[in-house]
């Protein structure tokens, strides 16, 4: 048996980002930092383990934790 671990992706809508921090303080992994214009960005995104605490946080909506579709192969 062949185990598949699961990928997230971490989409940022910086326009709706007003740079508060709560998003970091929660991610137990370290994924998300501020950037120089006071925005949030994943950096880190590999190190997603997909547990949307920063997406629940997030008093903009601006966070969106996705699993990634695995890919077929043959």
């Amino acid at each position: 048996m062949r185990f598949v671990s699961k990928v997230f992706d971490v989409l940022i809508n910086k326009g709706w980002c007003k740079g508060c921090g709560l998003c970091i303080a929660v991610c137990p992994k370290k994924v998300l930092e501020l950037n120089d214009r006071a925005k949030c960005e994943a950096p880190r995104v590999a190190e997603c383990i997909g547990c949307r605490q920063c997406d629940n946080i997030c008093p903009d909506l601006a966070i969106t934790v996705k699993e990634r579709e695995p890919h077929a192969s043959n």
